[in-house]
């Protein structure tokens, strides 16, 4: 069976790109792989006609992504390829090909997963499931070996497939129903063995989530002292419902004044190792714990770029201190990127470091 996806985009503004990501890994979930990716400029209504004639005979199943307000145009053309009619909000099936017009935002993924999958299971007689596994930091030499040596193969009805964004991977196991049971549980367990001590979860989770979750299951209360990270870790972390119970406060301390005033970083320490170093970081973490009020504190302090900082230290480079009033752990890292590649990729190993302290 042959699935195409079709996202149509604004020419005129490439800034204004349409993250269609989201949805196409919702379709990959649910065991429908894309053969045919298609990108139509939005104002082009013949593009888009001529491409979905197209594709009513050569695909079972095309899933147009589009921005909401073109979504009345787009259902249109898809009636007008299809040469039926809507009777369903995002489903047009016919016999040759089933139609499904969806957002590029979570609201999408929701429908293909609640709307469009299940359809399309019915059409060709069986369904899929997944593992999901979740990381944080694993080398992408790493990701690519625990992928090899998994031995996944589609003859065996097994699937892998591994999206990464600044550090935080997922790793997903698609199978059919026909999959054999011991082929599944031999793949997961070589990918969990692989991967190791980089895996926070064996379940779609973002790391803030779990964080907060092993939070309050220890009925531990965390602060967090920010420089280079600019607020992002706390930001994750009260975008949690719940958060309120496990997260005493957030630090945004940029400037060297603000580092001795807030944290009690010695004047000595900051003129003579400088606001990117470890010693920096540790006395961060200090006036947290020194405070009372926290039974777990994490410090963030380096070099977002795009320049290296009146020390030297070159861009992305950083530190942090993870700690409890018993011991702080000291952490040092060489990111890669750009300015926002190195900010986010520091604010998930802050979170990853602080719920690998609680375990």
């Amino acid at each position: 069976m042959k699935y195409a996806a079709v996202v149509l985009f604004n020419n005129k503004n490439p800034l204004a790109a349409v993250d269609y990501l989201p949805v196409a890994d919702a379709l990959l979930a649910g065991g429908v792989f894309l053969d045919e990716l298609d990108f139509v400029p939005y104002d082009d209504a013949a593009g888009l006609s001529s491409t979905l004639f197209r594709l009513r005979s050569a695909c079972d199943g095309v899933v147009v992504i589009a921005s909401a307000v073109l979504l009345a145009a787009v259902k249109k053309a898809v009636e007008q390829a299809a040469d039926a009619a809507f009777s369903e909000d995002v489903v047009l099936e016919t016999d040759p090909c089933l139609f499904g017009v969806v957002t590029a935002d979570m609201g999408g993924v929701k429908l293909v997963t609640e709307q469009i999958i299940p359809r399309i299971d019915r059409r060709r007689g069986r369904s899929f499931s997944r593992v999901v596994l979740r990381t944080v930091g694993a080398p992408a030499a790493l990701l690519q070996r625990a992928l090899a040596e998994a031995g996944a193969t589609e003859e065996q009805g097994l699937f892998l497939h591994c999206t990464e964004k600044f550090g935080a991977a997922r790793v997903e196991l698609v199978y059919d129903s026909m999959a054999p049971k011991f082929a599944v549980d031999k793949a997961t367990r070589s990918l969990v063995e692989t991967l190791g001590e980089y895996v926070y979860a064996t379940e779609d989770v973002p790391i803030a989530e779990r964080l907060v979750e092993a939070l309050k299951i220890r009925r531990r209360k965390l602060s967090v002292a920010e420089s280079f990270t600019g607020g992002g870790v706390g930001r994750a972390i009260v975008r949690v419902p719940g958060a309120s119970a496990v997260y005493f406060e957030g630090l945004n301390t940029y400037d060297a004044q603000s580092k001795m005033e807030r944290l009690g970083v010695t004047e000595f320490t900051v003129k003579q190792r400088g606001t990117v170093s470890e010693e920096t970081a540790y006395e961060m973490a200090l006036g947290l714990l020194k405070s009372g009020n926290c039974d777990l504190a994490v410090a963030t302090t380096g070099v977002a770029g795009p320049d290296p900082d009146e020390k030297g230290n070159p861009v992305g480079l950083c530190y942090f201190a993870v700690g409890t009033p018993e011991r702080v752990e000291m952490y040092c890292y060489h990111l890669g990127g750009d300015r926002e590649t190195i900010t986010e990729t520091a604010v998930n190993l802050a979170l990853f470091l602080a719920y690998r302290a609680l375990k």
